[in-house]
């Protein structure tokens, strides 16, 4: 099989000391409750082998499960405002800069808990200090995509959270196609992993995020949401 890349991205990658290859699998666009099992077994399997390693976008499994917030759900009251001008807006894009991702941040975590989050984030920069404000209120609102329609218009009126039980995700998906996987939030500037199989135990999350340090997914419209890593001389 040929393995593909992204623009701007290579297939080859050496970490822990060998060499990977990566392949980007491209899919239709993913609506709202799709079956990742179905996904999966139609995109995947047909270019799976033993000791193949799936990367899976964290988006993708978020909006099979539902994961999802309406504009109606978020809507930006005074602090949302006010608090959202102080934000700096990286490459990656505006993120708590829009008013109605800090609704949600509010929503989820409370005003008081942001307000002191984002006065900490003030300090951290005068001392150099980056994501302080991420940092303090978690994944589930450091991993709020969508709102913001630039690359993809579908996403302009809705976020995309963070999936749930990512690990039992990855357990399942392989229980049920054999495929071994990790789930993970990535963009041109960092990757996280949320989960990964128990197959990949033995794995440290620093090896397993070197093999997509530079985001072979993409940022963009790629649809390229599952990228298949296999070892290669």
């Amino acid at each position: 099989m040929d393995f593909h890349a992204n623009e701007g991205k290579s297939v080859v990658i050496e970490a822990a000391g060998k060499k990977y290859a990566r392949h980007a699998i491209a899919t239709h666009f993913v609506q709202v409750g799709e079956s990742y099992i179905d996904l999966i077994e139609k995109y995947v399997k047909p270019v799976y082998q033993p000791g193949d390693i799936l990367s899976s976008s964290e988006k993708v499994i978020a909006l099979c499960q539902g994961r999802v917030v309406t504009e109606d759900e978020c809507k930006p009251g005074f602090w949302a405002k006010f608090l959202s001008r102080f934000v700096h807006q990286t490459s990656a894009g505006p993120g708590m800069g829009l008013p109605v991702k800090m609704q949600f941040a509010i929503n989820v975590c409370g005003l008081g808990r942001v307000i002191w989050a984002a006065i900490c984030a003030g300090f951290g920069k005068l001392v150099g200090k980056r994501g302080v404000f991420y940092d303090m209120l978690g994944t589930e609102v450091s991993g709020l995509d969508g709102f913001y329609g630039e690359d993809i218009p579908e996403y302009e009126h809705m976020g995309v959270r963070v999936p749930s039980h990512p690990e039992k995700v990855c357990d399942e998906v392989f229980e049920k196609t054999g495929v071994v996987m990790m789930i993970v939030d990535a963009n041109d500037l960092n990757v996280e992993l949320l989960g990964k199989g128990e197959q990949l135990k033995s794995w440290t999350d620093e090896t397993l995020l070197s093999l997509i340090r530079d985001n072979p997914a993409g940022q963009d419209r790629q649809l390229t949401p599952f990228v298949l890593i296999r070892e290669v001389e």
